[in-house]
């Protein structure tokens, strides 16, 4: 099949909407009823049961054996599809497209630095998605064409609300054991090709990650390390890099008024410094309190004309008079919004910065024995990147409905299909060479496990960060933790002191210890199944709990 004449056939289809207005994609969603205006002028939309998260078992990728040594195909986030398969899709794909009345195409980036920026082609028939990628990807910045990628664009075929014929790819495709039958939905991956394929999925985050995994595939190659993070910027130019699991507080910790904020989910570190991935935010909602995250809360529901607003309000719940409750977490815990960074308050326009002079590894660990702060060494840092350890908080993914410990590798492992040691040695050399501080922070429970301790107070999270980014840090005294391989401060200004020790926190310090044992031993455990055969390195190894 001629990939190429099929795409170029799209584009001429006779209802093409190219890159309508931001104002042309907002009319037609509402005229279409694909959302509804809420009363403040934001669109609010709600997506099928099993479209209220991605799905990691139906997002695959093309194994060839040009490119099949770069991937890691040990990892449970790595699943193959044949060339004919993924032309299958391929074929279905625009079969149906052709068959729409109208579709919508847009040309974004994805990448601040023009050098390093890959243009996003999206053609979907839905005019929300085009809002969403309106919101989410960055105008294509001048310099593209010359760029690194510059010579072809990557190009997404998204049909959200159209499913698969479960005959035609048994044996091709999972069974969903759900249904007992082929899979219906396919999130697929050509790297080679530079086409994605979102079919059946209708959460709006599967594009957007769909587009961060290419990213985080293409730049080890051209010496850039892709990290899943927020980053933002301090007055005297000093950037910081957040890394963390949906549910961790990325987006939170980094909407912070006192620093510019670069971006709040992807960002590439290269020899120049970090840029951010993309144009906007998509922010959980679950608890989302005005007067602890003033600035995600206005972004969200700031009133404003609703042909000019475009925050899209996904799976939340509303009540008739269209007033939202987002502490009601039937439909989902993972209500969503997407909306431009520059209805935050205090962002850098460029989205670039310098070398960081600090990362936070961030964690909410349900087990509650983290320190809510702790110092890293670099082959500490090396760890717990490749780790990624937290505690998976329901709704993030279809079918996670109590909070468990997890690791996923890079604090992304989905989105990062390379081999391991790719990352991590690309992070070591970073920290080395720009003298970068790392901290690991629980966001996660104090004075107990999840049920029975209490969620860190995001005030004195807030407190905690801003003392490692401004160097409070630097000049305390630190005890080491044996258990877990980190130096925890023996004081923090702001913060009482007995707070950062968790095993002072608990009642109970047997149950702390036990506790503390078990997670430590499930690292090895995890270690040695992840990583014992991917020639990690002998001291970075070493720092692994329970080793």
């Amino acid at each position: 099949m001629d990939l190429d004449r099929e795409l170029a056939g799209l584009l001429g289809h006779r209802g093409v909407v190219l890159n309508p207005s931001r104002e042309r994609a907002i009319e037609d969603a509402v005229d279409r009823k694909e959302a509804l205006v809420a009363p403040n002028g934001a669109l609010a939309t709600w997506s099928r049961p099993e479209s209220t998260g991605r799905s990691p078992k139906d997002t695959v990728s093309v194994r060839r054996p040009s490119s099949e040594k770069d991937i890691d195909w040990d990892s449970p986030n790595n699943l193959p599809i044949t060339e004919e398969t993924f032309d299958l899709l391929f074929e279905d794909a625009v079969s149906v497209l052709r068959a729409k009345k109208r579709l919508y195409v847009t040309e974004r980036a994805l990448g601040a630095d023009p050098h390093y920026a890959l243009i996003a082609r999206t053609i979907t028939d839905r005019a929300l998605t085009a809002l969403f990628t309106d919101n989410m990807f960055r105008p294509i910045p001048a310099g593209a064409e010359k760029g690194i990628f510059g010579d072809r664009a990557f190009t997404i075929l998204a049909l959200p609300n159209d499913k698969l014929d479960p005959v035609r790819y048994a044996g091709r495709l999972r069974v969903d054991p759900g249904t007992g039958k082929t899979t219906t939905m396919a999130i697929a991956i050509d790297f080679d090709r530079r086409i994605g394929i979102v079919y059946g999925s209708a959460y709006c985050g599967s594009v957007k990650k769909l587009m961060f995994s290419v990213m985080n595939y293409l730049l080890p190659g051209v010496g850039v390390l892709p990290l899943h993070c927020s980053a933002n910027e301090g007055k005297r130019g000093d950037s910081a890099l957040l890394l963390g699991l949906s549910g961790t507080g990325k987006t939170t910790l980094s909407a912070d008024p006192t620093r510019a904020l670069l971006g709040d989910d992807e960002h590439g570190w290269s020899d120049d410094g970090v840029w951010n991935f993309e144009n906007g935010c998509f922010a959980k909602l679950i608890g989302l309190d005005a007067s602890k995250e003033p600035e995600i809360y206005h972004a969200v529901f700031h009133d404003d004309d609703w042909r000019r607003h475009g925050t899209i309000v996904e799976n939340a719940m509303a009540y008739p008079n269209g007033a939202f409750d987002l502490d009601d977490d039937r439909l989902t815990p993972n209500s969503r919004a997407s909306f431009p960074l520059t209805y935050l308050g205090n962002i850098k326009p460029s989205a670039c910065s310098g070398h960081p002079s600090t990362v936070l590894f961030l964690t909410a660990d349900a087990n509650g024995v983290l320190p809510p702060i702790a110092r890293l060494s670099k082959e500490q840092a090396m760890l717990w990147f490749l780790m990624g350890y937290t505690s998976k908080l329901a709704g993030t993914e279809t079918g996670i409905v109590e909070p468990k410990s997890t690791f996923s590798r890079f604090f992304g492992e989905p989105f990062m299909p390379r081999n391991p040691d790719v990352y991590a040695r690309m992070l070591g050399e970073k920290l080395d060479r720009h003298g970068t501080k790392v901290f690991l922070v629980n966001t996660g429970w104090s004075g107990g496990p999840y049920g029975v301790g209490k969620r860190m107070d995001i005030t004195l999270t807030r407190t905690m960060v801003r003392a490692a980014l401004e160097g409070a840090l630097d000049k305390v005294a630190y005890d080491e933790d044996r258990t877990f391989h980190v130096e925890i401060p023996q004081t923090c200004p702001g913060v009482p002191s007995g707070v950062l020790r968790p095993r002072d926190t608990w009642k109970d310090k047997a149950a702390f210890d036990e506790r503390s044992a078990k997670l430590a031993s499930e690292f090895a455990s995890h270690f040695q199944k992840a990583y014992g055969k991917k020639g990690i390195d002998a001291a970075v190894a070493r720092q692994c709990p329970g080793m």
